[in-house]
């Protein structure tokens, strides 16, 4: 614990609207332009263009007529938000005893989502899953300053993809955990450009549309200036830089 919160404070925090990928920043790929490739992670079943967590239980409970569906197409998400605050490290977003389960295996990726954000202080008295779920009703994460920070387990944006989130919104981020973010294509680590977690409650219902780089929150009906993610967005949208980079032909599949 002593060696996380150390890591913690010495994280500088990462601010993505300057962020420009490059492979060779990531792995060691040849450089090449980014182009837009519409595919998926390959960890989740689902196509682009229908709802990410269409056949998950909550969304179809006896609840679902008063609550909106979780969408996705290539450029706008649409559900509900969970607020966090400032601060919030890779331990309260997956806690390390779970650090054993492997993503690539679909049991424990499923598992992996059940425990999404099962870290946090008990002052966050709603749920971000409930018992006995894999998915959560929220899929848009809202939170403040420096989020993602502490170690560098890709665990972290994992286990959120894996609950059915589709976004984070927040002031700032973490650069391993932004990094990481666009690496496993499993959510978009998007930076607001005023203190939105103040402003959205728990429950709100959102539109986030990533070419337009807005956030609609019509529980409120205030709209709100997101940061571009630039040419970070292809490779999340592709599922993650090697999914990426066999469908820009950078390598070869059996190379992934």
């Amino acid at each position: 614990m002593a060696a996380s919160t150390a890591l913690s404070s010495s994280i500088t925090t990462f601010k993505p609207s300057s962020f420009q990928p490059r492979a060779s920043s990531i792995n060691p790929l040849p450089s090449v332009k980014f182009q837009s490739i519409s595919s998926n992670n390959p960890l989740i079943s689902h196509s682009v263009s229908a709802p990410k967590n269409s056949t998950v239980a909550p969304l179809r409970s006896a609840a679902a007529s008063t609550t909106p569906e979780t969408t996705k197409t290539a450029t706008t998400f649409h559900g509900l938000c969970y607020v966090l605050g400032d601060n919030i490290d890779t331990d309260q977003i997956i806690p390390a005893e779970y650090l054993t389960l492997v993503p690539s295996n679909p049991d424990e990726y499923k598992k992996l989502g059940s425990y999404a954000l099962c870290g946090l202080p008990s002052s966050y008295q709603t749920r971000f899953i409930e018992p006995g779920e894999f998915t959560s009703k929220y899929s848009i994460v809202i939170g403040g300053d420096n989020f993602g920070c502490g170690s560098s387990r890709e665990h972290a944006p994992v286990a959120l993809g894996a609950a059915g989130v589709l976004a984070v919104v927040a002031e700032s981020y973490a650069r391993i955990f932004f990094r990481n973010s666009v690496s496993t294509g499993e959510v978009y680590p998007l930076e607001s450009e005023k203190r939105i977690c103040e402003e959205c409650k728990t429950g709100d219902v959102l539109t986030i549309e990533i070419g337009e780089s807005r956030l609609i929150n019509h529980t409120t009906g205030k709209e709100y200036k997101l940061k571009p993610i630039g040419d970070a967005g292809p490779v999340i949208e592709a599922g993650g830089i090697f999914a990426y980079a066999r469908k820009a032909g950078m390598i070869s599949a059996r190379e992934a």
